[in-house]
């Protein structure tokens, strides 16, 4: 049994995202993610046009008369979703928590995969992952998803991307598309994203809170650090600590973009502060046009 507030948080993600789907992302997810590749179809009689090296030279041998082969294009994908689970994610200064934003940026996607027969799964992780739900289809998975990302409960504090990425190329055998969201609070994972990147057609979401870049004047206050539970007192009526403060996470952000850009990794970034799905919209129009270019 779920509670009749979880019931209602997925209730309202499974309206709310349903929608943007059906009116903004209408006719866009097809053309987003390439399928697995070209599958034989059919042999018909060569036509004026067809290229010469679609030719069925054993058919045409046979018949006597020139005969091509036709392929169709595997359409059916699998969407996997990597998400962070540590300490960090439970913090939210607006409406929602970015482990809560996670969700929905998940059930965005899923409710697309499911209305063009793809299939979802879910890997949570923190310094492990702690909990794996294989792809499938439908809105009954889906909102399965949706429930354990609502109310999932982690077992550990701290994160390990690498080790997330390393145990998914463990379990996947075959090309996925992969959502890696995090608000990417670590080290040590650059070179398992470069192999995970030439690998699946991977998708670095990065989420992030406000107050995480800017921080108000509201005089003395304690912060603590949710992974490791260090403490330290900011002067935050400081304009000199408040600008650097801004600059680190400036900075940080910036050394994020460079990293994706570097290893070819498309990323998609969200402020918990912002309307994510008008991002997630431009986000893949503009992904869209590149592969069809």
């Amino acid at each position: 049994m779920i509670s009749k507030e979880l019931a209602k948080k997925i209730r309202y993600i499974q309206i709310y995202t349903s929608k943007a789907v059906n009116h903004l992302l209408a006719g866009e997810y097809e053309s987003i993610f390439k399928g697995r590749g070209m599958a034989f179809s059919e042999v018909r009689e060569y036509q004026m046009g067809d290229d010469i090296r679609t030719i069925d030279w054993n058919v045409t041998a046979r018949t006597g008369s020139p005969h091509v082969k036709l392929y169709v294009e595997e359409r059916e994908l699998t969407v996997l979703f990597l998400v962070d689970m540590s300490a960090s994610g439970a913090f939210g200064s607006i409406l929602r928590t970015k482990n809560e934003m996670a969700a929905e940026i998940c059930a965005l996607v899923a409710f697309s995969a499911i209305k063009n027969n793809d299939k979802v799964g879910l890997a949570l992780f923190t310094d492990h992952v702690e909990k794996f739900i294989p792809p499938a289809k439908g809105a009954t998975h889906v909102l399965r998803i949706i429930r354990e990302l609502l109310s999932f409960s982690p077992k550990q504090k701290r994160t390990n991307i690498r080790g997330a990425i390393e145990y998914l190329g463990r379990i996947t055998t075959k090309r996925c598309v992969v959502f890696l969201i995090s608000d990417f609070f670590d080290a040590g994972f650059e070179k398992p994203l470069g192999v995970m990147g030439k690998r699946h057609d991977l998708i670095a979401v990065s989420v992030s809170d406000p107050r995480e870049m800017r921080m108000p004047d509201v005089g003395l206050i304690q912060l603590e650090d949710a992974e490791t539970g260090k403490q330290v007192v900011v002067d935050t009526g400081s304009r000199e600590i408040r600008n650097r403060y801004e600059a680190m996470g400036l900075a940080r952000q910036k050394r994020l973009r460079m990293l994706f850009r570097s290893m070819g990794v498309d990323h998609l970034e969200i402020d918990n502060g912002r309307d994510y799905v008008g991002d997630m919209v431009r986000f893949f129009k503009i992904r869209g046009q590149r592969l069809r270019q």
